[in-house]
């Protein structure tokens, strides 16, 4: 059963939409109760995605972060709900995108960066040579849980030569330790769940 979210949710950085937007955009996010399987609440973006309007609030106030951060060269998403949220925000700021895939996904060369999950072992995989040398990238995901993807992400990116400014999420599961794992790099969170 999919249903609004309901829990304590602070709006951070969409609060400069103003109030009311960004309650109509929060509740744009759908709880979807024991999804992959129980105890965890999958926050589902579809909803958001599918509303223009809200997508380029949200891109907007994303633009405003990287603004406030200094700008940035290229935007990485990580892979998938990323790439939704990475790619426009690329071409709002004019800019490049580099997607960060799951091993196996993209052709060779590669870099590739393994990490632990709490039920497993993954990677993450970046084609060799589309971030320059220096390049200021902001690495951009829909959810901070517990931080492992986007530290590999920060890692696999740095190793290619290129800066992380900051990495930025649409939203923050506050408690499960993603910012402290983080706590090298600059985190933008335009919502927050206090879990």
């Amino acid at each position: 059963m999919t249903r609004r979210v309901t829990d304590d949710i602070s709006l951070v950085a969409l609060a400069g939409l103003g109030p009311a937007r960004a309650t109509e955009i929060r509740d744009l996010i759908h709880d979807v109760p024991d999804y992959p399987h129980p105890p965890i609440v999958f926050r589902d973006i579809t909803p958001l995605l599918a509303d223009g309007a809200a997508l380029a609030d949200v891109t907007d106030a994303f633009a405003a972060l990287v603004e406030a951060d200094g700008g940035v060269d290229v935007v990485a998403g990580m892979e998938a709900r990323g790439f939704l949220l990475g790619a426009p925000l690329a071409t709002r700021l004019g800019v490049g995108f580099v997607p960060l895939r799951k091993a196996g996904k993209l052709p060779p060369p590669v870099e590739r960066e393994d990490y632990e999950l709490e039920y497993g072992h993954a990677s993450i995989e970046l084609r060799r040579g589309t971030l320059a040398p220096g390049a200021r990238v902001l690495v951009v995901d829909d959810v901070l849980a517990t931080g492992g993807t986007a530290q590999a992400a920060a890692r696999l990116v740095e190793r290619s030569g290129a800066t992380v400014v900051a990495l930025a999420f649409l939203l923050e599961l506050a408690g499960l330790g993603g910012r402290e794992r983080l706590a090298d790099h600059t985190v933008e969170t335009l919502l927050r769940v206090e879990t």
